[in-house]
């Protein structure tokens, strides 16, 4: 799921209960198996397994190697947490959106845990990690890690290459370019008995700012199913359907309000913006600006970097209040946050809401109870803890960047599992790609907190 940074509605609604603290009880799990894997490969989902994020998987062999795969939290109101881990030494982060590395701080309380992931990945961590700190405290929501812990994070980070064999214990590792954004990766594990291959989110298809992934042969297959089901619109067709919309709204004097996910999504949009329709004013706010900052440094996660420095010179930087009183005179902004939960977005929304030649473009996923969803539905929106009602014209726009069914099941058989474990997805999706491949492959169905032992 492309859940990214937490910035959600800022004043405190002083009439919420406070919530207690979530207590994990360090060494200890949330009903992780004591026994010792005698022959093949326990997979246990801590998260993830039968939902959409909140992502966290332990694999374990019988030489006693144990790896944690990314540990997040739903940003869900308020927020869902995975089952607690039990001890590790190393865990492997596919990518940083916060269902996939929103827990990750309190690895490191307790225990001295390398995290392995791309050099972005690490890069950007620190941006999320400090943005879901601050939001926990003003929204008043449990978080069970502190700022301390934060930097024991940022302390325990080993980049690797894609293609860059690394060993955890018995095991070797790679990374594989995942297509899901910049600097998300699958990984692929060498165990003495089988090769597994963990799709994190998975994209196919090339998008504006990466390429998309590749199969690779493997016993196990670990892939996400989040769009199971579902087929995307062909992209350049969505991409002009969606800038035809912002160029109508520019025509009749309007104000084209973009909210955009801070890290990756953002920055595709400025990407086809400038392609399309470098004409236009375009201003870009919100946190994506600083994770923008990161891409540059870790440039060679980037396709074709020099269009994309283009881009950013073409791109107006919103930095300051009187940048932003500025960007209302714009044709285009582009804002977090993407569900409208939070962020800038809240904040131009309130003030172009009285001119109906303006307009709202969501262009990606509007999760359950999220301002999105509601004004999709009832054209309705929380803004600074007033239900206000929205007239302008609102348009959802499909720029996923993950892979839709057909995509899923091509890349599953192109990888020739002899078993496959479908997660990161709601039961309707999962039972779909069963239903297509469960003659070809063994397809093993996850709840978390239990375990799947695959020993063929």
């Amino acid at each position: 799921m492309e859940i990214q940074g937490m910035e959600f509605q800022s004043p405190l609604d002083k009439r919420r209960t406070r919530l207690t603290m979530v207590l994990y009880t360090p060494g200890q799990s949330s009903g992780y198996p004591k026994n010792k894997v005698k022959d093949g490969i326990r997979f246990h989902f801590l998260g993830g397994g039968n939902e959409v994020g909140n992502v966290g998987c332990i694999i374990e062999d019988s030489t006693g190697t144990r790896v944690l795969i990314d540990y997040g939290l739903a940003p869900t109101k308020p927020p869902k947490y995975p089952d607690q881990s039990p001890p590790i030494s190393d865990a492997i982060i596919t990518h940083s959106h916060i269902d996939h590395i929103g827990m990750v701080p309190w690895l490191t309380q307790f225990n001295n845990v390398r995290l392995h992931g791309t050099s972005l990945t690490e890069s950007v961590s620190e941006i999320m990690w400090r943005d879901t700190y601050k939001v926990s405290k003003i929204e008043g929501y449990p978080l069970t890690w502190d700022k301390r812990d934060l930097e024991y994070a940022l302390d325990s980070w080993v980049s690797h290459d894609y293609n860059e064999w690394f060993n955890i214990g018995a095991w070797k590792c790679r990374l594989h370019r995942a297509g899901h954004m910049p600097g998300a990766a699958m990984v692929e594990i060498e165990t003495p008995t089988h090769r597994i291959l963990w799709s994190g989110d998975l994209d196919t298809r090339d998008s504006p700012n990466t390429i998309g992934a590749k199969p690779v042969k493997c016993d196990i297959l670990c892939l996400e199913a989040t769009y199971g089901g579902k087929t995307h619109p062909d992209r350049k067709e969505e991409e002009l359907r969606f800038v035809s919309a912002v160029k109508k709204i520019v025509e009749r004097g309007g104000l084209a309000l973009i909210p955009a996910f801070a890290s990756g999504r953002g920055q595709d949009i400025l990407r086809i913006l400038h392609r399309e329709a470098p004409h236009l004013n375009v201003h870009y706010d919100g946190m994506g600006t600083r994770l923008t900052r990161k891409w540059f440094e870790n440039s060679e996660h980037i396709k074709d970097i020099e269009t994309f420095e283009k881009v950013w010179k073409w791109t107006k930087k919103i930095s300051s209040k009187s940048d932003r009183k500025k960007a209302l005179q714009a044709d285009v902004i582009v804002t977090t946050s993407g569900m409208l939960d939070g962020g800038p977005a809240l904040w131009y929304l309130n003030r172009l809401k009285n001119d109906m030649a303006n307009g709202i473009l969501l262009t990606g996923y509007q999760a359950e109870n999220s301002g999105g969803r509601k004004l999709l539905e009832e054209g309705k929106l929380n803004i600074f803890g007033n239900l206000t009602k929205i007239e302008l014209d609102v348009e959802q726009f499909q720029l996923s960047n993950h892979a839709g069914h057909d995509e899923l099941c091509n890349f599953a058989l192109a990888c020739s599992p002899k078993n496959m474990i479908l997660f990161h997805a709601p039961e309707e999706s999962r039972n779909v790609i069963f239903s297509e491949l469960s003659e070809k492959i063994k397809i093993h169905l996850p709840v978390n907190g239990a375990s799947i032992h695959i020993n063929s």
